[in-house]
């Protein structure tokens, strides 16, 4: 008897036919799919590029614009300069408190601080005495702790007139507290500083002024490129 004869793989093999439609609908899904992919990674680097920026700004380099002559001549109007926030220690903003304080405001700091009496604006000064010094000024001259001292950052315009009742020229004796300092404006005549409102606390200053990254002349329209990367002292 014969044996039986099955049908090889080539007579019941067909040929599937692909729907143009669904090829056409699959490669736009995945266009769609690398479009969403490409979007994602833009959005993470962006959000990534903002919480890197947000933490320089708050703990380690924050720029500050110089809007007065309180600091002249040593600071101009216009001037842009860069605070190193991390000097003093950690400033924690909410709590407004400091850790990790390793270094503390030394004299002739040029510091940046939260004005005590309107805690929405920022000052910029220099620190003259520190926690347990005491300040006076007599006739325009600093003296710490009975002696007068050289005020090699001091400025007094041409019209260097004495005031003998105002705490601008004539001030003190004062002790400067513990955590705190004394801060006064290079231009002496024209700053609003610690003989007016007090002194600083410690927790409030935001960082110590290191370098001048740019600077503008409003009244010349024009920047002062030799001022640009100058360190302050």
């Amino acid at each position: 008897p014969k044996r039986p004869s099955w049908p090889s793989s080539k007579s019941v093999s067909r040929k599937t036919s692909v729907d143009p439609a669904a090829k056409a609908a699959d490669k736009r899904a995945g266009q769609k799919g690398a479009v969403h992919s490409t979007l994602r990674e833009y959005v993470e680097a962006f959000g990534m590029a903002i919480l890197l920026a947000l933490f320089i700004r708050t703990f380690l380099v924050q720029a500050f614009k110089i809007p007065s002559g309180s600091m002249l001549p040593t600071l101009q109007i216009g001037d842009h300069l860069l605070v190193n926030k991390l000097l003093y220690g950690l400033r924690i903003p909410i709590m407004g408190k400091r850790v990790f304080q390793v270094f503390t405001p030394e004299h002739d700091d040029v510091i940046v601080f939260i004005f005590p009496e309107d805690r929405s604006k920022d000052f910029i000064k220099r620190v003259k005495a520190v926690a347990g010094e005491t300040i006076e000024i007599r006739n325009k001259v600093v003296h710490i702790n009975g002696q007068a001292i050289e005020d090699a950052y001091a400025y007094y315009g041409p019209d260097a007139r004495l005031l003998s009742n105002s705490p601008r020229d004539n001030f003190g004796p004062l002790t400067v507290p513990e955590g705190h300092v004394f801060v006064m404006g290079d231009n002496r005549d024209h700053s609003h500083d610690s003989r007016f409102w007090g002194t600083v606390p410690i927790d409030d200053i935001l960082g110590k002024a290191f370098i001048l990254y740019w600077s503008w002349n409003s009244e010349a329209f024009r920047p002062r490129i030799s001022r640009m990367g100058t360190l302050i002292d």
